[in-house]
């Protein structure tokens, strides 16, 4: 971090440089806009160098990409480090994450006062980006007003441990909104990229402990705060399937068995739990009638069978396909949300 500014508790600076390129009044200072991609890393060599020749080869040229190392024991600082040695024309900026997993390491890029940009980028450790991933999430981001909270995501191409192509992640079709963000993230974090007003909102809710995923969480408090979101359905990420992966892509028969033996072992009542008490914290910052919405969706699940199912249908809550419906409609029965 700059010498003027203080470190956060929990972060040590690893040889960081300022992110430049934009004013903190949200003020255009260079031709284009500047982008910091913001990249988690935890013992993740094997991949690292393929991710970080697909950032350098992007089509779109004005970023910074700052890395928060969540205690790597591999080779992953010094990869960096020898990225940053070979690197000509993008600075990086390394930091040392809050070691509480990749949910709190995203998260904590948000509340991060020395990272100031015009757009930001989540980027995973293991992926691969296609040439115009920027590009495009650049070209929607430009056409919001920028104080409106504006989020950016897309479909992913399924790749295997060697970066060959095995298929597509599920397509949204369905407007993404509130009512869906409270029972589906359709938003991949690793395909993420946000405006500064996002990243204030985030950053006023703080990290939230009882938010399961960084990403479900951003389309929560975008949607529910009025703003933004777009689904592009064209994938820009080659998303690699392997044996490490924290979160895989919802795809095929297993993975559709999986998400129906976590709902009737109760995860996703936890899930969603754990989430309406994040957002009964957020409340004021949600627009009047999400506000409604979300009593209304706080209350139905408590409530008795014919209660809770005519409260849902009241809250107009969906998920993007007919069999995650089908999935939403036995898990209002059972009160499993």
């Amino acid at each position: 971090m700059p010498p003027s500014q203080p470190q956060k508790p929990g972060w040590q600076a690893v040889g960081v440089n300022p992110v430049p390129g934009a004013s903190t009044d949200g003020a255009r200072v260079s031709p284009a806009k500047r982008v910091a991609i913001l990249l988690c890393t935890f013992n993740g060599s094997r991949f690292l160098d393929e991710q970080l020749a697909s950032i350098a080869a992007q089509d779109y040229p004005n970023w910074t990409l700052v890395v928060s190392d969540d205690g790597s024991t591999d080779d992953t600082l010094a990869m960096l480090e020898a990225w940053r040695a070979t690197s000509h024309t993008q600075p990086l900026a390394v930091v040392q994450g809050p070691a509480r997993g990749f949910v709190a390491n995203f998260l904590s890029f948000i509340t991060n006062p020395s990272i100031v940009a015009d757009y930001y980028v989540f980027a995973d450790q293991d992926d691969v980006w296609e040439t115009d991933k920027l590009s495009r999430a650049v070209a929607w981001l430009d056409t919001v007003e920028p104080t409106v909270p504006a989020l950016y995501c897309a479909r992913t191409r399924l790749v295997d441990s060697d970066n060959r192509e095995i298929g597509l992640s599920p397509l949204f079709v369905r407007t993404p909104s509130f009512a869906n963000a409270l029972v589906q993230c359709i938003a991949g974090g690793n395909t993420m990229a946000f405006n500064e007003a996002t990243r204030r909102l985030s950053a006023d809710a703080g990290v939230t402990a009882g938010v399961v995923s960084h990403d479900w969480w951003l389309y929560l408090i975008v949607t529910g705060a009025g703003g933004r979101m777009h689904y592009d359905q064209h994938p820009t990420v080659r998303y690699r399937q392997h044996a490490d992966n924290l979160v895989g892509a919802n795809r095929g028969w297993r993975s559709r068995f999986d998400r129906v033996r976590q709902l009737f072992r109760g995860h996703f009542r936890t899930w969603s739990d754990q989430q309406v008490a994040a957002l009964e914290n957020f409340e004021s910052r949600l627009t009047s009638d999400n506000r409604k919405l979300l009593k209304l969706f706080a209350t139905s699940r408590q409530r008795g069978l014919l209660l809770r199912l005519a409260g849902f249908v009241r809250c107009g809550i969906y998920r993007q396909t007919l069999l995650g419906n089908l999935g939403l409609f036995a898990a209002a029965i059972f009160k499993k949300i």
